[in-house]
C-alpha cells in the first residue's frame, strides 16, 4: 500500500491548492448575500450527512472494521468535483464554490472531530497509530488549509492566468483525485471484493439517501431549483482524497477503512452523473 500511502498527501495538498487557485475574497464575503442557502448547504454537509451515515451503520449493521470508514467520507465535505458537476447541471455554482471554499477550512476541525467521535461509538479498538486529534488537524491545515491559502494568493497576484487555464487545473484535480482511487483499487483489490457487499450497500445508500435529502431540504428551505441541485449535488459528492489521507494518518498500512471510500469514490460519480442527465433532460 506504499504508493498510496505515498501519492494521497501529495494529490491532496495539489488539489487543495487547485481549489485555492479558484477562490477569491469574494466566495468567502458572498454568503453573507444568500446567508439561508449557504447555511442550509454547509448543515446538511457538516451535520446531516454524519448523522445519516451513523443511522444507517447501525441500520444495516455495518461490520466495525467497514464503520470508520463510512464516516470518514461522510465526515469529508466535497471539493472540486461538486463545483463542475453543478455547473453542468445549471445549478448555483457561486454557492457551490461558497459552500465548498468554507467547508474545506472547517474540515480541518470536523473530520478529526467526527473520527474520533466514531471511534468512541463504536468502541474501535484497531488504530494503529497514537494520534490526537490536535495532530491530526495539524497535519490536515498543512496538506488541506495551507495550501488553499496559497492557491488564493497566487490567484491574486496571477488572475488573468489563473482564469486563461482554470480548466486545465480542475482536469488536473479531477485526474489526480482518479490516480489515487485507481491506485487503491489495484493494491486493494483482494480487500475491496471481500466487503464490496457490505460497502457497496452502506455506500449506495448513503449517497443516494444524502442527495434526496440534500434536494428536498433545500426545497423547503431555499429559494429556487438552482440551489436545489447545487446543495443536493454538494451533500452527494464528498473529498475520497482527503478521506484517504485521514485514514492513513490512523491506520497507516490497514487499509480495510478504504474499501467504503473507494466504493463511495466509484458510485457517487455515477449518481451524480445520472442526477445531471435527469435535471438537465428536464429543462
Amino acid at each position: 500500500m506504499e504508493i498510496v500511502t505515498t501519492i494521497a498527501p501529495i494529490a491532496l495538498a495539489l488539489i487543495m491548492l487547485g481549489l485555492g487557485a479558484s477562490l477569491t475574497v469574494k466566495d468567502f464575503t458572498r454568503v453573507f448575500n444568500h446567508p439561508k442557502e449557504f447555511f442550509v448547504g454547509l448543515i446538511c454537509q457538516l451535520v446531516v450527512l454524519p448523522v445519516i451515515g451513523y443511522l444507517l451503520i447501525i441500520i444495516l449493521r455495518t461490520p466495525v472494521e467497514l464503520a470508520l470508514g463510512v464516516m470518514l467520507i461522510a465526515a469529508a465535505p466535497g471539493g472540486v468535483t461538486s463545483n463542475i458537476l453543478t455547473k453542468f447541471a445549471d445549478g448555483d455554482v457561486a454557492l457551490s464554490i461558497s459552500l465548498t471554499a468554507f467547508s474545506s477550512l472547517i474540515s480541518i476541525v470536523s473530520v478529526p472531530y467526527i473520527v474520533f467521535l466514531s471511534i468512541d461509538l463504536f468502541d474501535i479498538t484497531y488504530v494503529e497509530k497514537e494520534i490526537s486529534m490536535l495532530g491530526i488537524s495539524l497535519k490536515m491545515f498543512f496538506v488541506v488549509t495551507l495550501p488553499v491559502l496559497i492557491g488564493m494568493i497566487v490567484r491574486r497576484f496571477a488572475d488573468n492566468f489563473i482564469l486563461n487555464n482554470i480548466k486545465i487545473i480542475n482536469r488536473t484535480s479531477i485526474v489526480l483525485f482518479v490516480i489515487v482511487f485507481v491506485a487503491i483499487y489495484v493494491e486493494e483489490w483482494d480487500s475491496i471484493v471481500m466487503f464490496l457487499t457490505k460497502a457497496g450497500v452502506v455506500a449506495f445508500s448513503l449517497n443516494v439517501i444524502m442527495m434526496i435529502v440534500g434536494f428536498y431540504v433545500a426545497k423547503f428551505f431555499a429559494t429556487g431549483v438552482a440551489q436545489r441541485r447545487c446543495i443536493s449535488l454538494e451533500c452527494g459528492l464528498q473529498n475520497g482524497t482527503l478521506a484517504v489521507f485521514v485514514g492513513i494518518q490512523l491506520f497507516g498500512q490497514n487499509m480495510t477503512y478504504m474499501v467504503p471510500t473507494a466504493a463511495y469514490a466509484l458510485i457517487m460519480m455515477t449518481t451524480s452523473l445520472v442526477f445531471v442527465y435527469l435535471v438537465r433532460k428536464k429543462t
